[in-house]
């Protein structure tokens, strides 16, 4: 195959002065981008070599799993048929887009954006720094703007028709402008966070701001729809002032000052926002590119070992749980490898973000309906089954890891029970991932409902135990914890996890019904410790053997 052969280079081809006139050396940044591209291509998953089927050689696992961001735009389109409320329904639509499209940025391309295992190569030719960072980002942008059209090409075809042309042209410049604001945005974050930790405080710190950031958005798109309110069926706009911190308000309002003539000072100073920040953040983000390079070694830095206390935590801990020396030594295994392996974070840790959030944002809606005296009295507790939502997608995730070559430990490690493998890792998941999480809740909620909720949080928490068993079964098909590339996720049975999702609501539903006899909350905790018992008792019996 022909390097220049790649379509999306053939494209900036046209920009190639513009390139040069901000000091990079284009042809040296083409070149760079050839060879990743290329090497994307030839990145084959692991469960493409079980299959016999010939396979074509340029195979792009991430441009096949786009039919997924596909099926999220498809939730757009009612936004663009509402009406001509363009302020609203453009406010909804690109906190949708942001959201989906930072977290990917976030799970996915970080580790694009601080990749540093081709600086060794790079830094021993005539290269200027510009030029390399700059095939960085490109890389990311391009594809970011696979992600982009893939999620929002059949909402922009129905913008076409509902709206007119000069709708759709709107739409479609933002859409460039908005990926241009959050891939400068997460690089200048990850700037600051660099030039004020090093080692393995600054992993661990990009992976908790990725958290935050995560909960951020999340919180943030609450706010976006907390900036309307519905009167006779009709959606008002209320003027804030915390709405100039709202980037999705930013870009909706260019519809109602260019398409409805509202010249009023919070449209234009909205607009305004949504054309200066981003380009302003460019020229930001390239006066810092010096210190973002020179600080960017420092990830190679090796922090200091832990701490004995912590040591004899894990071991008070693992020594409590676990039955057996076998299950132990998994326990510690497995814990290490969720403290340690930055991949796995980066994919896992967003998820107990939200699973902490999403508790707190239904109990802030119903706060805004009743006041906390009044839903004290409610069953709104029941929202903390929101935590457990994250159980599916972190018991999938034990399959994978980034080091997964090292899975050769299992064949040499004499095992007499494989079951303490999966054991040993399921409850390091629960006791270092879960409970933490599962805890905070539990205090916010007894201090809200007092401690009669104390029996269905216990429960809950049973019942997250049953739920992790029961994703287990469903996601491990004899696979070996950490023993898969992280490539292979997007070809991965993900249905399955959607799917278990949808199984927490069986779990609040009994769990309420319970609730209406006298007793019957402790009649179901009994039930459920024996269902408990005798899945982690007898779940583990058709485990595979090390291969």
């Amino acid at each position: 195959m022909d390097l220049s052969d790649f379509k999306t280079l053939k494209f900036l081809d046209k920009f190639n002065g513009l390139f040069e006139r901000f000091g990079i050396d284009y042809v040296a940044m083409r070149r760079i981008l050839q060879v990743k591209l290329t090497m994307d291509q030839r990145r084959v998953p692991t469960i493409f070599t079980q299959n016999t089927a010939k396979k074509k050689q340029d195979e792009n696992q991430f441009i096949k799993s786009l039919w997924i961001y596909g099926l999220f735009g498809l939730f757009l389109i009612p936004f663009i048929l509402l009406g001509d409320n363009y302020l609203f329904q453009m406010s909804i639509t690109f906190g949708v887009v942001m959201f989906i499209i930072m977290t990917s940025m976030i799970s996915d391309f970080s580790t694009v954006l601080l990749d540093i295992r081709d600086k060794m190569i790079l830094q021993t030719k005539p290269l200027g720094k510009r030029t390399v960072n700059a095939a960085r980002i490109i890389h990311i942008t391009i594809y970011m703007s696979f992600l982009t059209g893939s999620l929002t090409a059949i909402p922009l075809a129905v913008s076409l028709f509902r709206h007119g042309f000069s709708f759709f042209l709107l739409f479609l410049i933002e859409l460039m402008v908005v990926n241009l604001f959050i891939v400068v945005i997460t690089a200048i974050s990850y700037i600051a966070i660099l030039k004020l930790f090093d080692g393995e405080k600054l992993k661990d710190m990009i992976n908790y701001v990725q958290i935050l950031l995560s909960i951020a958005l999340l919180i943030g798109y609450q706010f976006v729809a907390r900036s309307f309110e519905f009167v006779d069926l009709d959606v008002v706009f209320q003027l804030q002032w915390w709405q100039f911190f709202i980037p999705p308000v930013w870009f909706a309002a260019p519809y109602e000052w260019l398409l409805h003539g509202n010249n009023s000072f919070y449209m234009i100073a909205f607009s305004i926002l949504a054309l200066v920040v981003p380009f302003l953040s460019i020229f930001v983000y390239i006066k810092l590119i010096p210190s973002f390079e020179r600080n960017l070694q420092k990830l190679s830095n090796q922090g200091a070992p832990g701490k004995k206390g912590h040591n004899k935590l894990r071991s008070m801990i693992a020594n409590t749980v676990c039955r057996s020396k076998e299950e132990t030594c998994f326990f510690h295994f497995a814990s290490l490898m969720m403290k340690n392996e930055r991949q796995f974070k980066l994919k896992v840790y967003p998820s107990l973000g939200f699973s902490l959030a999403f508790p707190f944002i239904f109990m802030f809606n119903e706060l805004r309906e009743k006041p906390l005296s009044e839903m004290a009295s409610t069953n709104s507790y029941f929202s903390i089954y929101f935590a457990i939502m994250m159980i599916p997608s972190v018991v999938f995730m034990l399959q994978y890891s980034g080091t997964y070559k090292g899975a050769w430990v299992f064949i040499t490690t004499p095992i007499q029970e494989m079951s303490s493998i999966y054991k040993g890792t399921l409850k390091a998941f629960l006791v270092k991932l879960f409970l933490p999480v599962y805890l905070v809740l539990s205090a916010v909620y007894i201090g809200i409902f007092t401690y009669k909720v104390i029996p269905d949080l216990i429960i809950v928490f049973i019942s997250a135990c049953v739920y992790t068993m029961l994703c287990f079964k469903a996601l491990f098909n004899g696979e070996l914890p950490f023993a898969e590339s992280f490539e292979v996720i997007q070809q991965s049975d993900g249905w399955k996890v959607f799917a278990l999702i949808m199984m927490i609501a069986l779990f609040a539903g009994i769990h309420f019904v319970s609730t209406i006899w006298v007793g019957g909350v402790y009649i179901y905790l009994i039930l459920l410790v024996g269902l408990n018992f005798f899945l982690w008792k007898k779940g583990f019996s058709q485990t595979a053997e090390p291969k």
